[in-house]
């Protein structure tokens, strides 16, 4: 059997003078660049530069929109109402799309932030005005959402194409959410069981969780953060990992 997958990565979170992250190092390594908006993180010259590198390294490139909430860096959660939210994804959204345009490329997929992604994922209503926005503004667009969420049944239910995406190093709860990053168990600081976890969500389709019981999970992306000091040796360590069992690495509009 031929297992393939897709590595993405939050990037484009500098704003200003604050730098975050080594965008240009680990660009090399992934096949998807989630590229902030300006409302949890970045700005105009960041989203120009990110895209810019995106481009050059030939990886998809897709829009990371979030909460207006850059002191929170868009991990608050907010209640907005499906109008505004749509009208921020579209906002957002079309931003990213303007400064692809001028590399001749276009946005190839949507992947919400922090705590709007998370509180998309259970709330149904939210779910299905990220996925109208989405769907209004491009139906080719790809909308990622956490595997076996309510984000991913929106989409689908909009004619979107979705990537159920699965989360390196991050611990799981038994209705397969993440854990909150509130809690001391939310991330796994071991990038070795880290790899074996991932290995065996793509190959085996399980997970386990904090309390130790066996999910069943899709993996068609693979989320690692770039904002962690040791991003970069952690998405070397995984894609090496990946390689040596044999799972073949590629963007998601790739994977049929």
């Amino acid at each position: 059997m031929i297992y393939r997958v897709d590595i993405n990565c939050d990037l484009g979170e500098s704003f200003g003078r604050y730098k975050l992250g080594q965008d240009d190092k680990i660009l090399k390594l992934i096949t998807s660049a989630n590229i902030a908006c300006g409302f949890h993180a970045g700005d105009p010259r960041v989203m120009y530069q990110t895209v810019k590198m995106a481009y050059e390294q030939g990886v998809a490139i897709g829009a990371h929109p979030g909460y207006p909430d850059l002191n929170g860096f868009g991990r608050r959660e907010m209640k907005l109402s499906a109008d505004e939210i749509y009208q921020l994804m579209v906002y957002q959204i079309g931003a990213l799309q303007g400064f692809a345009r001028l590399f001749g490329v276009k946005v190839e997929h949507v992947k919400p932030h922090g705590a709007l992604y998370n509180q998309a994922a259970k709330d149904r209503v939210l779910a299905e005005a990220v996925a109208k926005a989405v769907a209004d503004l491009d139906q080719e667009l790809i909308l990622f959402g956490l595997a076996g969420s309510e984000l991913v049944r929106a989409g689908e239910k909009a004619g979107l194409r979705v990537a159920q995406e699965v989360f390196a190093d991050r611990t799981y709860q038994a209705d397969g959410t993440l854990t909150p990053r509130s809690r001391p168990d939310a991330l796994i600081h071991d990038s070795d069981l880290a790899v074996k976890r991932v290995v065996r969500m793509i190959k085996e389709g399980k997970v386990e969780t904090v309390d130790g019981a066996e999910i069943s999970i899709k993996a068609d992306t693979i989320c690692v953060h770039g904002d962690e000091e040791t991003a970069l040796e952690f998405v070397k360590k995984l894609r090496a990992g990946l390689e040596k069992e044999g799972i073949e690495i590629s963007k998601v509009g790739d994977i049929r």
